[in-house]
């Protein structure tokens, strides 16, 4: 999108293109100097700044104050604030208001240009051979492109923040960023918007926790080198009705007849982003939880299988947890029919009252009485963490003992150590957990029973023949899934292929608080759980897929699913590997965490289980 452009008055003469008035374009070497703070130009600066990338850490990176002759960089924002129009962008990962890309500024007609001078001036001076040289010295990346152009101007409000990720695309070189938020007035670190920045693991895997971060200032500047799975940074969530406005951008590698172009180097540097989704799929060891369903023993399967209806027993232990209207037959048969033609459904107050009430209670009592874990270092048994964060962050219990998160530790739990088995009944009878815990646990006790399991395939019309069962905690100010598909991978050639049933239990105690524009109906405070199609865009690759909100779509086709934070809600879901999904990043002004259990089970289809029996039965019973 470029700025906007305003209709010329008719009666408006024909500009001459000789015209004194033209807008100047052409900047001499000195003009360019002058656009900046003089002090950029020295080479005690210069080495000074280099030093200090030089030892940065988690990886190589730098910020200069005061980087642009100060009247300038206010006209800048003078004209961004009042020429430029922005566009909210929402997906996984970010949610931000952008203009388009500023790379052509220097294409558009002379009425736009003439609006934007102090604008075009700055994106001449960013671009330009003498900063390109300041920035190659001080980074030691090499030779920077001056036809490549990369930036635009991005505004975070309140709520707006940008999700980890190492900035890896195409010919990227060196990302930065130029803040502009109040000129007159000091940016504090409790208004968020810091620029944070993560040590690896190992190479493509973020720590969960950030090293450090730069709090913005007016005419700041930070920028790093783009090191393919090492250069991973967010940008933490605006929390006040503030504006932190700023402009980013990359510098690419020299193109072809350019001083430092390389043949071959755009194609290696572009490859390395595809190397890095590759990698990662090798780096599967250091996700946390790992997408593993236990397969549900022989015994059990054939019970479950063998069930034509729910017994008394059966009925008597699942009233201890589920409302009685779920267990009411002509219900149940409804629900299957629904089941079988939407492959969804959701059950609202799906725990009968008792349950639910002593449930909620204690989930509210950690909620105001227990301090909420910030780093990984907090985060206590029973409870671990999601990782890696450009991936997935929140707490959550799967019934295994904890476990460190540094490479050594992982390594000894993937290769070395016994491997344990998920089991809420010896961790709920441990003796160590609080009240809240251990009525979580003694839920997923439930989930994993036969019983349920058999309620299950009477409602879905499948047989769960694998399941994992996690009860999660997502944190405001730290907690999200970011969109994957359905892992869908089986051994089993009985199971179905392409088809895994999930089910996400809400319990969010706050959700049933706040007036509507308060509240997270409203979807403002994030930790929904969305679905959406999986599509291949032909059209720009600038594009992002993921995108499913603007101001101009609130809501795109591609959405198939919204389910908001709520209490005592049952939602389960027959999806395949087309469809992604995804939980929002909760915001930090969130009433409180989202709370859920989330299962996931390999299938049977009821018809091929009898089939199976038939089969069984033809060749004289099982073997």
């Amino acid at each position: 999108m470029t700025p906007s452009k305003r209709p010329q008055e008719k009666e408006a003469p024909t500009r001459d293109e000789s015209s004194p008035k033209k807008l100047n374009t052409n900047f001499t070497k000195e003009d360019i100097e002058h656009f900046f703070n003089g002090q950029i130009w020295k080479s005690d600066f210069q080495n000074e700044i280099q030093n200090q990338v030089k030892n940065s850490s988690p990886y190589k990176w730098g910020t200069i104050k005061d980087l642009i002759d100060d009247t300038l960089l206010r006209q800048v924002r003078k004209e961004v604030l009042s020429e430029i129009a922005f566009t909210k962008k929402e997906t996984d990962i970010y949610k931000v208001f952008q203009s388009g890309d500023l790379a052509n500024l220097s294409g558009l007609d002379w009425s736009d240009l003439s609006r934007l001078p102090s604008l075009y001036k700055l994106r001449s001076a960013i671009y330009s051979q003498e900063f390109r040289d300041v920035i190659s010295k001080i980074t030691g990346c090499g030779k920077l492109s001056g036809v490549k152009t990369d930036m635009s101007i991005n505004t975070y409000t309140r709520g707006c923040h940008l999700l980890t990720h190492d900035d890896v695309i195409g010919s990227r070189r060196v990302s930065f960023i130029l803040y502009m938020p109040d000129p007159d007035k000091i940016w504090k670190p409790q208004y968020g918007g810091a620029l944070r920045l993560f040590p690896s693991v190992v190479p493509n895997v973020p720590h969960t926790d950030y090293e450090c971060k730069l709090v913005p200032q007016f005419n700041q500047i930070a920028f790093f080198t783009v090191q393919p799975g090492l250069s991973f940074h967010d940008v933490e969530e605006v929390r006040e009705d503030k504006h932190r406005l700023s402009i980013q951008g990359w510098f690419h590698i020299p193109q072809p007849g350019e001083d430092g172009f390389v043949e071959g180097e755009q194609e290696k540097t572009e490859a390395l982003s595809t190397l890095q989704q590759l990698q990662s799929k090798e780096l599967q060891e250091f996700d946390f939880p790992k997408s593993i369903r236990n397969e549900i023993n022989r015994l059990e399967l054939k019970t479950i299988q063998a069930c034509e209806h729910l017994s008394e027993q059966d009925i008597n232990y699942l009233k201890k947890f589920i409302n009685p209207i779920y267990l009411n037959l002509t219900n149940i048969e409804k629900l299957c029919k629904f089941f079988a033609e939407e492959s969804l459904v959701e059950l609202k107050d799906f725990f009968n009252e008792e349950y639910a009430s002593s449930l909620k209670e204690l989930l509210r009592d950690v909620e105001i009485n227990a301090e909420t874990p910030k780093s990984s270092s907090e985060v206590q048994h029973p409870w671990k963490i999601a990782v890696p964060p450009h991936k997935q962050r929140f707490m959550y219990i799967d019934g295994t003992s904890h476990h460190g998160l540094s490479k050594e530790e992982i390594k000894y739990i993937n290769e070395v150590g016994p491997q344990e088995q998920p089991n809420f009944t010896l961790l709920d009878k441990s003796g160590n957990l609080n009240a809240a815990d251990s009525k979580l646990v003694q839920t997923c006790e439930f989930l994993k029973s036969v019983a349920f399991k058999k309620w299950l395939k009477f409602i879905t019309d499948f047989t769960p023949a694998s399941e994992q069962i996690l009860a999660r905690r997502f944190r405001p100010g730290q907690d999200f899934i970011l969109a994957t598909p359905a892992d869908t991978d089986t051994n089993d050639k009985d199971f179905e292929k392409d088809i895994l049933l999930e089910a996400t239990i809400n319990l969010t105690p706050t959700a049933d608080s706040g007036t509507k524009g308060n509240s997270w109906e409203s979807g403002e405070f994030g930790g929904y759980e969305l679905c959406m199609a999986q599509t291949t865009s032909e059209g720009d690759d600038e594009d992002d897929p993921a995108i499913y909100r603007s101001s101009k779509d609130s809501e795109e086709d591609s959405v198939l699913y919204t389910s908001q934070c709520s209490w005592n809600s049952l939602t389960l879901m027959a999806r395949d590997a087309s469809v992604l999904k995804f939980v929002k990043y909760v915001s930090i002004n969130a009433k409180g965490s989202r709370w859920d259990i989330s299962c996931q089970w390999n299938v049977k289809a009821v018809s091929e289980d009898e089939d199976d029996e038939d089969e069984d039965e033809a060749n004289g019973g099982e073997q």
